[in-house]
């Protein structure tokens, strides 16, 4: 893909709408733990909960650290607690992410034969 798809209005556009919009699934189900709720039964539909599940699989199969992603994936899979969840990442050691060497390499997991039948 090209970068400058996601600094679009299919990207960037689409993201700021579905975190910020009362009619956007992903905002109520946000907003309802948010407030304690819990999710009702309609939450399960919105992108976010499933995609919550593909990227904690993800980065355990690629071995990626990704913190505030699996915060996410606890509180909605799991059931953890919200402000545990806040805790844990407020917990977490201070490093820049610059120092990070990145060393999951996508273009050939994502280009490996066993994904272009999904395509």
């Amino acid at each position: 893909g090209r970068a400058a798809t996601i600094m679009g209005l299919a990207g960037v556009g689409d993201l700021t709408l579905t975190c910020t919009g009362t009619l956007s699934r992903n905002y109520t189900v946000g907003r309802q733990l948010g407030e304690g709720k819990g999710m009702d039964t309609g939450a399960a539909v919105a992108e976010g909960v499933k995609t919550a599940l593909a990227i904690h699989a993800l980065a355990e199969k690629l071995h990626v650290d990704m913190p505030l992603c699996e915060a996410v994936y606890q509180v909605i899979h799991k059931g953890v607690d919200i402000k545990t969840a806040l805790a844990g990442l407020q917990d977490r050691p201070l490093r820049s992410e610059e120092d990070d060497v990145f060393t999951a390499d996508f273009d050939a997991e994502m280009h490996h034969p066993s994904h272009r039948a999904a395509r």
